[in-house]
């Protein structure tokens, strides 16, 4: 049988997953996505993202390759994966693409999204499992002043968990900005980068959200953002916050149009 790449966009609630890597015994998407895969290709499949979301991370634009059969089309494929996932799984679209792409290994950019409740109401139990419920007024100005610091190209070893398996700490980050959110009941902060290290937007939220309490001076944020290790970071923001948005790939990748 003849096996052509394949690009999956997921969104998944990551509230009821030990994160997106295949496990020993806790359930990951992982295990839940490979095992549709299975299913339809009558084989084993492997799935790579481009992010390792960790447990209780969201993601509303997760990128996953594999290998699927001649047989299937796009659309076909997304309908097929849509039937078969767990309720907190949805398939956004399916991309056939061209030969030698890797999810992980070919993406350009990722874009994270990290959601923050200052309102008493983000302690509902229908916000609370999807936000940082704060619910307390964050200076914004200073929010803002350490997100300007994070543009362009740097080491983020203090700004990372420890023991992260990589070779380097270099990321290049294109975008970091906070903003209001649309439902006014918060903040919201978006990052892109070409790379993330294990735990790093928790990080850096964590950091600024401190600052913006009053709890640390500004300038410890660019003296973190410079330090050799995270001896002297806040404690990483909470998973439920986090999603992953979004991940860029170059245009001559895909073999065809999206099936949305």
């Amino acid at each position: 049988m003849t096996s052509r790449p394949f690009l999956a966009v997921i969104q998944y609630d990551g509230g009821g997953f030990a994160g997106w890597q295949r496990q020993p015994v806790d359930r990951t998407v992982q295990a839940e996505f490979e095992a549709v895969l299975e299913r339809l290709m009558g084989r084993k499949t492997p799935a790579t993202a481009a992010g390792r979301t960790d447990t209780g991370v969201h993601a509303l634009g997760q990128a996953v390759s594999f290998a699927g059969g001649d047989r299937w089309q796009s659309v076909d494929l997304r309908r097929a994966l849509n039937g078969l996932l767990p309720r907190e799984m949805w398939v956004q679209q399916v991309h056939l693409m061209n030969p030698g792409f890797d999810a992980r290994r070919s993406a350009m950019a990722r874009r994270y999204r990290y959601l923050i409740g200052t309102d008493e109401a983000a302690s509902s139990p229908f916000r609370r499992p999807y936000e940082w419920a704060l619910s307390q007024a964050l200076d914004v100005n200073a929010l803002q002043g350490a997100a300007a610091a994070l543009v362009g190209e740097h080491s983020f070893r203090g700004l990372a968990a420890a023991g992260a398996n990589t070779t380097h700490y270099r990321c290049r980050v294109a975008l970091a900005q906070w903003a209001p959110r649309a439902d006014g009941v918060g903040m919201a902060f978006t990052v892109e980068a070409d790379r993330f290290l294990h735990h790093m937007v928790r990080f850096i939220v964590g950091t600024m959200v401190d600052i913006a309490l009053g709890r640390r001076p500004p300038a410890d944020f660019p003296r973190q953002l410079a330090a050799n290790d995270n001896l002297a970071a806040s404690p990483p923001a909470p998973p439920q916050g986090l999603y992953l948005e979004a991940v860029q790939y170059s245009p001559d990748l895909y073999a065809e149009e999206s099936t949305s």
